[in-house]
């Protein structure tokens, strides 16, 4: 039944998903940021593309690991916390249900990503995007660094600067965080442009 849905993608799909900027992952491989059209016109702005048959092969291994003792999960039921995660973790689109696959305006190019280095607080990235007018608008993550929200009238292509590790005082001025250290009292997460939320859809073929 699901080969046979999958084999309902039009393969101008794959092309068009293997047109967008790629990342490469050790754990899964290639995978694409883009957008997405449903066939009931719903619109899906943050998805990312990735292969079904490295998921598949992750999942049999994860499942060996830990039936042979070899796992790192222990507790009472490590094979059904794998099953799980894989079977109803994240927040999935069908191949088959895409009719039109886009560019997002909310993918962070890769050579922007990359130069957001390393965790400010325990669960927390903190940066400022410098643009090339000179404004500055702070960022934070907890965890997700594929699509963001970007200030009205900008878009990645405006960022100059990236300041690692800052964030703006209640006068504006660019402050550095101290890595591993608790953040001050004028530090307010809800003042920052956050990640969005996003969703995967595992691909054969690519």
């Amino acid at each position: 039944m699901f080969e046979a849905l999958d084999a309902r993608i039009d393969m101008s799909i794959i092309e068009d998903i293997k047109k967008l900027e790629s990342a490469e992952d050790s754990i899964y491989g290639t995978s694409y940021r883009g957008a997405a059209i449903l066939k009931d016109g719903t619109e899906i702005p943050c998805l990312i593309f990735k292969s079904k048959e490295k998921i598949v092969d992750l999942a049999k291994r994860r499942i060996k690991e830990e039936l042979s003792g070899d796992g790192c999960l222990g507790g009472d039921d490590p094979y059904g916390q794998i099953v799980a995660v894989f079977a109803t973790g994240g927040n999935k689109v069908n191949g088959y249900d895409i009719s039109k696959v886009t560019p997002s305006k909310y993918a962070i190019p890769d050579s922007l990503r990359s130069r957001i280095l390393g965790e400010t607080f325990m669960g927390w990235t903190g940066w400022v995007f410098e643009m090339n007018d000179g404004k500055l608008f702070q960022f934070g993550s907890s965890f997700s660094f594929d699509y963001f929200d970007m200030p009205d009238g900008y878009g990645f292509e405006d960022v100059k600067e990236v300041h690692n590790h800052s964030y703006l005082n209640d006068d504006g001025e660019l402050c550095k965080l101290r890595q591993g250290a608790f953040p001050p009292d004028e530090y307010k997460r809800d003042n920052v442009f956050r990640e969005k939320v996003s969703f995967e859809c595992a691909i054969d073929g690519i």
